[in-house]
């Protein structure tokens, strides 16, 4: 996932301690980095970055940077030895943001207060978006107990905390995103625009592939940094 995202980098207000130093004077959470090496994935930008004598790497929903480009950014996740296979590479450190901004963090705030409609700030900010997902033509039978992507939409509520199973087509599958594996599955039913369910799971599966889930229901998870479920199925493991 988007998951992503995430998307599969979920938390909030963590930092890493080898950036501190280079911190704006007006807004100490905010820091100044310029571009040493792009490194394109399928679904992340990862930047080699320089803070001062400081050297470090970030990783970005994809989008379009060039060697010396200046950002700035605040906050971020911090993974260790965190390997991406899209890259087939492993890094020492890699800090997950959810964007990254061409003008200082504090401009684009006051920005924004002076323009409600934020135009100026849509102007200045880069803000990378989470991939998208795509509504998949899939026809799946529920004829085993299963509860269908479009009840759990609709009655959010109802099924909090509890134990369900679900039939699905696999339409994602990332591995390995804090310490658990993501799917995104679709049934083939909507609700509101609603139509794919995120999953964590230690199970392996492959795109395309039906299959039956057993989890834990967790609604409106907000992992921060625009990582937010509102219907997320938890630990889930194959259901006979």
């Amino acid at each position: 996932m988007r998951i992503i995202f995430l998307t599969i980098i979920i938390a909030s207000g963590v930092y890493f301690s080898s950036c501190q130093s280079n911190q704006n004077s007006s807004n100490p959470n905010e820091h100044k980095v310029v571009v040493a090496e792009v490194l394109q994935a399928n679904e992340y930008t990862y930047l080699r970055v320089n803070e001062n004598d400081k050297e470090l790497w970030l990783a970005v929903p994809k989008m379009e940077a060039q060697i010396n480009d200046t950002y700035y950014y605040e906050g971020g996740f911090p993974m260790t030895d965190f390997k991406s296979k899209d890259l087939n590479r492993t890094f020492k450190e890699v800090l997950f943001l959810d964007n990254l901004s061409k003008t200082p963090i504090t401009a684009n705030k006051d920005m924004n207060k002076a323009n409600t409609h934020g135009n100026a700030q849509a102007e200045q900010n880069i803000t990378p978006q989470k991939p998208k997902i795509e509504k998949k033509e899939v026809v799946v039978e529920h004829n085993n107990g299963e509860i269908s992507i479009a009840e759990l939409f609709q009655n959010k509520e109802k099924y909090a905390g509890k134990t369900i199973k679900v039939k699905g087509k696999v339409v994602k599958f990332s591995t390995e995103i804090m310490s658990k594996n993501w799917i995104h599955l679709q049934d083939g039913t909507d609700f509101e625009g609603k139509f794919d369910l995120t999953i964590t799971t230690n199970i392996v599966v492959k795109v395309d592939d039906i299959v039956t889930l057993e989890g834990k229901i967790c609604i409106d998870k907000d992992f921060g940094y625009g990582y937010f479920y509102e219907v997320l199925l938890e630990d889930a493991i194959i259901s006979q």
